[in-house]
């Protein structure tokens, strides 16, 4: 059912700022803003044309409210696809609120979170796929996350699944075709060309499957574990990546008690910093909880970035090889960047026996802030960027993850049973869960309970 009554909300954050915005959207949005709006030029909002900006006073009775902007926005040509206006009002809290009591009063109800955007889909202003990608968009952090949200709402993931089911649907029918021409035992469908659109869908499936180890990073920071001994420096790096005192830095061994995070933007990507405390053998029960976090946090990392003190390798260099050979066991799969730090103390020899030791080596001076820079681009190095260059679409949605991986399930049904010669109604269901999963992505197959879960977790005003 699409709702038909006007919903009200802050469109702006709550607090106080130099203007707020009120939106109303629905069917009677523009008369219940024309009965509390008197125009300086006497206009009547109901008579004015869509996209035009109207100058006012927002009036209780006889009280003036507030001096606004008024934008008309008339249906279907707004976001929400029904009648709808903002109010630009001054960014008092008080005034706000005043204006949204008194808008509640005159027959409009609170908006439900990301409300005006399900409108939009139930209007068909935006599919279910879209409409996921505007939440992305406004939680966007980095220029990697934004970029994909835009790609993704200008439809480019809807498009390429858009295009799969089309083609699909369009081969089923033929074969639902022939289920009712079956005792004449003749074929509608091209086994040849079905045969050469199923191999084409799992590719394309499996391209997007493969897509989303790098659009989850993308979207939601990559974590990095710096550990290593105490009093290596990991604190002193973590403060040179992001150049402010974010760590407390000591001559004191286990200084760093409990993970430390902060995030850092490299290259349009979110990496997420985690500074551990010092892995060694201790009687401290707190240090020893803190050590104990350590390697959790490796466990939770995309990537272990391993500091040591490289100038006392002469001394510690076979405990250091131990230590490190026991994360690489431990966590055989997780890209790992070795780091000798305090190199400026190092002479031209050290330097060169270090590197023959451990050729993947990189050596910096976190305190100098030396080879910092080389860390980012060795870091960047790990991510597949190339997708993201390219403005090819990359999956970061769970539920489009999901859906996906069922829809590829039953393509390999599909077409296991095109080539085992399997009866065309048999074939037919797996093609309809298929179809199914595809209309899961953009919302061709919805049900109440997938929408609240969807937009439950949008901003009020959107």
């Amino acid at each position: 059912m699409i709702p038909h009554d006007s919903i009200v909300a802050l469109a702006t954050p709550s607090g106080a700022g130099a203007i707020a915005v009120i939106r109303i959207s629905g069917q009677d949005a523009i008369t219940i803003g024309n009965s509390v709006f008197k125009s300086t030029k006497n206009k009547e909002l109901t008579t004015q044309k869509t996209h035009t900006l109207h100058l006012g006073h927002i009036m209780d009775d006889f009280k003036t409210l507030d001096e606004v902007l008024v934008s008309i926005f008339k249906g279907p040509n707004s976001y929400t696809g029904e009648n709808t206006i903002e109010i630009s009002c001054h960014g008092s809290t008080y005034i706000q609120q005043q204006i949204i009591q008194l808008l509640l009063r005159k027959g409009c109800r609170m908006a439900d979170p990301g409300e005006f955007t399900l409108r939009a889909f139930l209007n068909g202003k935006l599919d279910l796929s879209q409409a996921e990608a505007v939440a992305d968009l406004i939680s966007s952090d980095n220029e990697a996350s934004h970029q994909i949200a835009m790609q993704q709402m200008r439809g480019g993931f809807s498009n390429e699944i858009a295009k799969l089911r089309e083609e699909l649907l369009n081969f089923a029918s033929l074969i639902e075709l022939e289920l009712d021409f079956a005792e004449e035992d003749v074929e509608f469908a091209d086994r040849t060309q079905f045969h050469d659109l199923l191999n084409r869908i799992e590719f394309v499936l499996k391209r997007l499957i493969d897509s989303f180890a790098v659009g989850n990073v993308i979207k939601n920071g990559i974590p990095v574990a710096i550990v290593g001994e105490p009093n290596v420096g990991k604190s002193t790096l973590l403060n040179a990546l992001l150049n402010e005192e974010r760590a407390i830095v000591s001559e004191i061994a286990g200084t760093t008690r409990d993970t430390i995070e902060d995030e850092l933007v490299i290259g349009g990507i979110g990496f997420r910093f985690i500074d551990t405390a010092g892995i060694r053998e201790t009687e401290d029960v707190v240090e020893s909880i803190g050590i104990r976090k350590t390697f959790e946090k490796i466990e939770q990392a995309q990537v272990v970035v391993f500091l040591f003190d490289s100038s006392e390798f002469k001394v510690s260099g076979l405990k250091l090889k131990v230590e490190l050979e026991k994360i690489k066991n431990q966590f055989p799969l997780k890209p790992l960047v070795i780091i000798g730090n305090k190199a400026d103390k190092l002479k031209e020899i050290e330097i060169e026996n270090l590197k023959s030791e451990i050729p993947e080596i990189l050596l910096i001076s976190a305190k100098e802030k030396l080879g910092v820079e080389d860390l980012k681009n060795r870091l960047l190095a790990f991510i597949n960027t190339g997708a993201l260059r390219n403005n090819e679409t990359i999956v970061t949605n769970t539920r489009h993850y999901d859906s996906l991986i069922k829809a590829l399930e039953e393509i390999k049904k599909v077409k296991f049973g095109l080539e085992t010669n399997l009866s065309s109604d048999l074939m037919a269901l797996d093609i309809k869960e298929a179809l199914y999963q595809f209309g899961m992505i953009t919302g061709q197959v919805t049900n109440d309970e997938l929408l609240g879960n969807i937009f439950a977790n949008f901003c009020i005003g959107k």
